[in-house]
C-alpha cells in the first residue's frame, strides 16, 4: 500500500506552496487549470471585498489534497465557500497562517484527512470536488477506488469533480530522466516495473515519493464505475508543456490569450493528453 508517511515527509521538504509561482511552467499549469475551473464551476454571485458565511447558501467545494491552498484561496474569494483537506500537516499549517493573515472566511477550514477516508464530511455534502493530487500518490487500485468512491459520496446528485493525474507515458518518461540525473532514487528495476505498472516506488527518501502514472482510460473507468459521467478529459498545458519559457516570452496580450485558445483547442487529442505533462478529468455525479 501506499507509503503515506513518506508522503507527508515529502511535503515537509518540498515547496508545494510555490510550486505554481517558481517557474514558467508551473504558471502556465495554474493559468490552465483556472481557465478550466472558470468555464465549468457552477457560478456564483461575486461580492466585492465581503465573504461569506457557511450558513449563507452558495457553492461549496472541497479542495481535497489542496495542500497549502492554491486553488483555494482565488476560489474563495471569489465567494465560494470553500473547505481545504490534504494529508500534510506542513501544508495545512500554511494554509492556516495564510487564512488569517488575509482574514479569508470563505476558507471555511482546513482538514488533515486522507482521501481514502472522508468520514468526517456527510453525504452529498459538497456541489464541488476538487482532487489535485491524490490521484498522483495513490499506489494500490483499492485506494483509488476507495478515494473515488468517497468523493462520489459526499458530493450532490449533479456535482462536479475535477481530478488532476499524471499519465502513464508521461510519468514513465520522466523517470528516464530521473535515472540519469538521481540513480539513487531510481534504478533500472524501478524504471521497468514503472513503465510495466504505472507504480513508481522512490528507493530514497528524497524527491517525489509513491507515484502513480495510470493511462487516461483507467481514469475515465475509474470514475464511470462510481456513478460519473465525463465533461471532458484533457491534457492542463496541452502542447504547452515545455514550451512554457517561450509561451511567457510573448507579451502582446492578444496573442498570448490566442496561444491559450490553441492549447485549450487540442488539450483533448489522446496524444497530447498521454506526453503532455498533467492531465484533467472533469465529471459530473449522475
Amino acid at each position: 500500500m501506499t507509503d503515506f508517511e513518506k508522503v507527508k515527509n515529502y511535503y515537509r521538504h518540498f515547496d508545494e506552496k510555490n510550486r505554481l509561482r517558481n517557474d514558467n511552467s508551473g504558471k502556465l499549469e495554474f493559468l490552465m487549470t483556472m481557465r478550466i475551473l472558470e468555464k465549468n464551476l457552477p457560478q456564483v454571485q461575486e461580492s466585492e471585498g465581503a465573504d461569506r458565511s457557511e450558513s449563507s447558501g452558495g457553492v461549496s467545494i472541497l479542495d481535497l489534497g489542496g495542500g497549502a491552498g492554491v486553488y483555494s484561496f482565488p476560489l474563495a474569494k471569489k465567494g465560494y465557500k470553500v473547505r481545504l483537506a490534504d494529508l500534510s500537516e506542513t501544508l495545512l499549517a500554511q494554509a492556516n497562517k495564510q487564512k488569517k493573515e488575509d482574514n479569508v472566511q470563505n476558507l471555511i477550514s482546513c482538514d488533515q484527512v486522507n482521501a481514502t477516508d472522508l468520514s468526517c464530511y456527510k453525504n452529498q455534502s459538497f456541489d464541488v470536488v476538487l482532487l489535485f493530487g491524490p490521484l498522483y500518490h495513490l499506489t494500490e487500485k483499492a485506494e483509488r477506488e476507495k478515494c473515488i468512491s468517497e468523493v462520489s459520496r459526499v458530493l450532490k446528485k449533479g456535482g462536479k469533480v475535477f481530478a488532476s493525474f499524471i499519465p502513464h507515458l508521461s510519468g514513465s518518461i520522466a523517470l528516464v530522466q530521473r535515472f540519469c540525473w538521481s540513480p539513487n532514487q531510481v534504478d533500472i528495476n524501478t524504471l521497468e516495473e514503472c513503465f510495466e505498472s504505472g507504480k513508481f516506488k522512490n528507493l530514497s527518501g528524497k524527491g517525489f515519493q509513491e507515484g502513480y502514472y495510470p493511462a487516461s482510460e483507467e481514469i475515465e473507468n475509474l470514475f464511470s464505475a462510481n456513478g460519473f459521467e465525463k465533461i471532458m478529459l484533457r491534457s492542463i498545458r496541452g502542447f504547452g508543456y515545455e514550451k512554457e519559457d517561450v509561451i511567457f516570452k510573448f507579451k502582446n496580450k492578444n496573442v498570448f490569450s490566442k496561444i491559450l485558445d490553441l492549447i485549450d483547442s487540442t488539450a483533448e487529442d489522446k496524444s497530447i493528453i498521454e506526453m503532455c505533462g498533467h492531465a484533467m478529468y472533469v465529471g459530473v455525479k449522475k
